[in-house]
């Protein structure tokens, strides 16, 4: 099912605060966005009006033309996983399952059942007597199996170990290959989870500081690396952001952030300088830095 989001001049007031001010994108065909953003900057909110939790207090968001806001049919088309209390959860994994497949028209039984032993979930066990991680696993097997044409994973991955994320991360990938649909993951482990993403958005207190593909947006960072002088003088003359500046004794390091032509790379090249890429946990951190 093709599904469309558009997103045109949003904005979420708590009293007199702004979660989110005029935020224009559109997510459209099966990819694997990465939504990141510093604490407070608007993510969980942003999340809650696209999964009709709640509504925007000015502009619009659309679901294949719809407002999503206690609208059932659109409501149905969107899955948002998030850490849930299970303190009180009496009921089993295997019961729970069924809860999900009832309003999930999509859910596939067979590989929730097939997660269920990948993730080691035992399934007649109450989810309150789950481990952290156990419960997140339980989570992620709902948010999967349900093949939901836009499934949303807000920080999934709590109190799960390292080998139990890399079985999530592994999944993702698979089962978007074989069943592709929009997934938004949002999260803190930017450097472990990068190479999951077809496309980035980074909010950056309340605003939509950048949406781009991946592989474009990383390529346009790069660290410079060489004598003191050279590299001044070499990034004096570029029109771009100086992201972060390092220093050892003669060495200097500098991040930028930008397009840099051939002729510039040749240009360093020639000077003895040494460039590199950028991951784009260091882009995230710079971009989004107090000086921002």
């Amino acid at each position: 099912m093709t599904v469309e989001v558009i997103v045109n001049n949003l904005g979420v007031r708590y009293g007199e605060h702004h979660a989110l001010q005029h935020i224009d994108f559109k997510l459209s065909g099966p990819k694997i966005y990465g939504l990141l953003g510093r604490n407070g900057a608007g993510k969980t909110s942003l999340l809650s009006i696209l999964s009709s939790f709640r509504s925007q207090t000015e502009g619009m968001l659309t679901i294949n033309g719809e407002e999503p806001f206690e609208n059932a049919k659109v409501m149905s088309l969107v899955n948002f996983i998030y850490s849930k209390d299970y303190k009180e959860e009496s009921e089993n994994a295997k019961n729970l399952l069924k809860d999900v497949e009832r309003y999930r028209a999509n859910f596939d039984r067979d590989y929730a059942d097939t997660l269920l032993k990948k993730f080691n979930l035992p399934v007649n066990k109450p989810l309150k007597k789950f481990s952290k991680g156990m419960q997140s696993a339980f989570d992620v097997v709902a948010g999967l199996a349900s093949r939901a044409p836009i499934t949303i994973f807000d920080e999934a991955y709590q109190g799960m170990d390292a080998p139990t994320r890399e079985i999530f991360y592994r999944e993702v990938l698979e089962d978007q290959a074989h069943h592709p649909r929009i997934i938004i993951l949002s999260t803190h482990l930017v450097s472990e989870m990068d190479y999951l993403f077809d496309e980035v958005l980074i909010l950056h207190e309340g605003k939509l500081l950048l949406q781009e593909e991946y592989e474009s947006f990383i390529t346009k960072g790069a660290s410079i690396t060489g004598e003191t002088d050279e590299v001044d003088d070499f990034v004096r003359g570029l029109e771009l952001k100086q992201l972060s500046v390092q220093q050892l004794g003669g060495t200097k390091s500098v991040m930028v952030f930008g397009e840099l032509s051939e002729a510039k790379q040749k240009e360093a090249q020639q000077r003895g300088l040494e460039m590199g890429p950028v991951s784009l946990q260091d882009l995230f951190i710079h971009l989004t830095g107090e000086d921002v």
